[in-house]
């Protein structure tokens, strides 16, 4: 079985087991005891901040451990929102985010704050420009990722730094995903990140918040970790965590530049072996293992468990593996195609050979799926008819509709229009994509008796 889904979480490290099995014997006791044992626990813990802060790029009492990364993430906004509140209540976040910083924007606005949110270009990238024209004199906190966990693409962390520093605002960076590549770059005034993501056991989230900054704890005070992560501190995973993060700091560079060629030989092989296939994230500025694509006419979930039949543990962002049945966040911020989307996201150590097997299936199972949908083949042609035409697919899910579309389309003339009706979320995404992918005019919406009819006029 090929495991190609690090992104969401890397399989352990050899030394971070290493690690948490010896200080399961070591640090069992409360490092704020004074007695031996307690003594001998409190090294440890600082051993481990001092370890960590060096990965991080800050001093060890500026960081804190806490029991997850969304933990850092919900922590990290409120306290800085909160040491703010005299400036203002105005909140910034890029539209990419993770889910933990929208769930926090959301609280907040919830009780009465006020929220931006950065657009994308079609790569992932907030323009920064762009972010520094939504700061304000009532901003009290800006959030950017320092990479995007979808689709890789590695934001202009510094650039956004520097506006936000001369704006006087604190920014916020959620390193998960690019922390066990390097340091985040850019005079950032908090960070979070999260251990399961490089290789340490779950349960564990860093937060880093710069002297000087003003922060106040939202919860009830605890005398553990500066009162920021009240609770007893899981020693045992937070030493694990800080051994794996140095361990792959150490192999990054080599590592790295081994996962870039692996995923670059994905991203330029697939739309070769597989027809109406669009590869999204920045073709360069983007983390080393993540590739992702979307293939037109394809039912996510089903071929998701049809990779997983086949040996292949991937992740999609795609609307049709989603409880909601509307695209991710991430997707629709970027005005991509969502349906048939798959994420392979390469832990350190993976295989050419994997890799190479994994193009080998993808297009035989991607066709199979297709054919199960009734999709149109890539070179199928239809004959001509009326000027235009009506698709009802009031009540089918992706990629139902657009499979509709592209049926049909060679049914009118060139300068016909096709109206498909559908009540499904995702089509206001992809067949505005699959337009672009096919050369067609996307003409526009327009409200409808049941759900919205989307008009596609034919070009060629």
């Amino acid at each position: 079985m090929a495991y190609f889904d690090a992104a969401s979480a890397a399989p352990l490290h050899p030394v971070a087991r290493q690690a948490l099995l010896a200080s399961l014997d070591e640090g069992w006791a409360d490092p704020a005891r004074l007695y031996r044992e307690g003594r001998r626990a409190r090294l440890l813990l600082d051993a481990a901040r001092e370890a960590m802060a060096e990965c991080v790029g800050c001093r060890p009492d500026e960081l804190v451990f806490t029991p997850s990364g969304a933990r850092a993430v919900h922590s990290g906004v409120a306290g800085a929102l909160a040491g703010r509140r005299r400036v203002g209540s105005h909140l910034i976040v890029s539209a990419v985010e993770h889910s933990s910083v929208l769930h926090a924007a959301e609280a907040h606005e919830a009780g009465g704050g006020e929220v931006t949110q950065v657009g994308v270009d079609r790569a992932g990238a907030v323009d920064p420009a762009a972010y520094a024209a939504t700061l304000r004199e009532d901003t009290a906190l800006a959030c950017l990722q320092s990479a995007n966990h979808e689709v890789g693409t590695e934001q202009p962390v510094s650039r956004v730094a520097e506006a936000c520093r001369a704006a006087g605002v604190p920014l916020l960076v959620d390193a998960a995903q690019s922390l066990s590549w390097g340091r985040v770059e850019g005079e950032w005034s908090l960070l979070t990140g999260s251990a399961h993501k490089w290789g340490g056991p779950s349960g564990v989230g860093l937060l880093a918040v710069r002297k000087g900054v003003r922060f106040a704890p939202q919860r009830p005070g605890d005398e553990r970790e500066s009162g920021r992560a009240p609770g007893f501190e899981n020693l045992p995973a937070i030493v694990a965590a800080a051994a794996s993060l140095r361990a792959v700091r150490a192999e990054a560079t080599a590592e790295a530049a081994r996962l870039r060629e692996l995923t670059e030989r994905i991203r330029s092989r697939v739309p070769e072996l597989v027809p109406d296939v669009e590869v999204v994230g920045d073709p360069s500025r983007r983390l080393p293992g993540i590739v992702t694509f979307s293939c037109l006419y394809v039912d996510g979930e089903t071929l998701l468990h049809e990779l997983d039949r086949a040996g292949f543990s991937v992740s999609s962002g795609s609307s049709c593996t989603s409880s909601t049945l509307t695209p991710s966040h991430v997707l629709r911020a970027m005005g991509v195609l969502s349906e048939g989307n798959v994420r392979v996201s390469l832990p350190p150590g993976t295989a050419a050979e994997d890799v190479e097997r994994f193009l080998e299936v993808l297009p035989g199972t991607v066709a199979a799926v297709r054919e199960k949908l009734g999709a149109p083949a890539a070179t199928e042609t239809v004959r001509a008819a009326g000027p235009d035409l009506v698709v009802d697919a009031l009540g089918r899910r992706c990629p139902i509709p657009v499979i509709e579309l592209a049926k049909v389309i060679g049914d009118v003339p060139v300068g016909g229009t096709v109206r498909v009706l559908s009540d499904d979320e995702a089509a206001r995404l992809d067949i505005p994509a699959w337009c672009e992918m096919r050369g067609q005019e996307y003409v526009g919406e327009e409200p409808a008796e049941r759900g919205t009819a989307y008009l596609v006029r034919r070009v060629s």
